[in-house]
């Protein structure tokens, strides 16, 4: 219905009858005690929550850009410190930029629950909202490590898949919802191609790697780490791929950018 529209639009409504008083009064009466005998039995009416608009979808995710240094709580407006955040990041010192998962507003003021780059790999806290800056990504990665596949999404449709390598049985790639936390590149000759995008996911079995905290990454193949086949699962628990993918996915994979990790 058209607003300002009439319940019968574009007919000309016809004013009231005259009528008897006493007539009127006894249909207003018996109108009014229907009325309130329906009311009496019916449920109040509850208000629809207004939807969340940073709510994690399969179709889109925000990401928050810290842009001065803060907390991050166990629940919105006056929780426990989970851990503290700066704007740059620790290890190339570029944009600290977290996955949204959804909002909340306390005493008016906004608070979003991000993915933290911590252990466990569920680690999640709250962030005010006035100190990040708030983007949108379309782009989704996801990880079978079933069949050692990589899938990329846009807008929640497959864009492109490729083989990768996975982690193998004594050191399996975590499964879970990740973020792109830091993507790096990598010097020339690296083993790790030319770029390695290290995730808020971390290995279940090591707790050190490689000089690092047991991070997992999607990364490029060169050197020994060419043994293993695309298609098979022979890592210690990070992603690899070849290496024209992993430059492809540093272009589009801004940090924050989705994970899912699949059997």
């Amino acid at each position: 219905m058209a607003r300002g529209a009439g319940p019968f639009p574009g007919r000309q409504l016809a004013g009231p009858r005259p009528c008897r008083p006493r007539l009127r009064t006894l249909a207003t009466t018996a109108l009014i005690g229907l009325c309130g005998a329906a009311s009496l039995g019916a449920a109040p009416a509850r208000a629809t929550p207004a939807p969340d608009p940073y709510r994690l979808t399969p179709a889109l995710a925000h990401v928050a850009r810290v842009v001065a240094p803060t907390r991050a709580l166990d629940r919105p407006g006056a929780g426990g410190t989970v851990m503290k955040v700066s704007p740059l990041a620790e290890w190339g010192g570029g944009r600290v930029q977290y996955l949204v998962l959804r909002s909340a507003t306390v005493d008016g003021k906004r608070w979003l629950r991000v993915r933290l780059p911590e252990r466990p790999n569920s680690a999640a806290g709250w962030i005010r909202a006035d100190v990040t800056r708030v983007s949108s990504t379309p782009w989704r990665i996801v990880v079978s490590t079933s069949q050692a596949r990589v899938t990329v999404e846009r807008a929640g449709r497959p864009v492109v898949s490729f083989p990768a390598v996975v982690g193998k049985p004594s050191t399996p790639t975590p499964r879970g919802l990740f973020a792109v936390d830091e993507p790096i590149r990598q010097p020339a000759g690296s083993e790790l191609g030319p770029w390695a995008l290290f995730l808020t996911a971390h290995s279940r079995v090591l707790e050190d790697y490689g000089g690092g905290p047991g991070r997992i990454a999607i990364h490029g193949r060169a050197g020994p780490l060419l043994a293993a086949p695309l298609g098979t699962a022979g890592s210690h628990g990070c992603i690899r791929v070849a290496n024209a993918r992993v430059r492809w996915l540093a272009h589009i994979a801004i940090n924050g950018t989705p994970v899912q990790v699949t059997r």
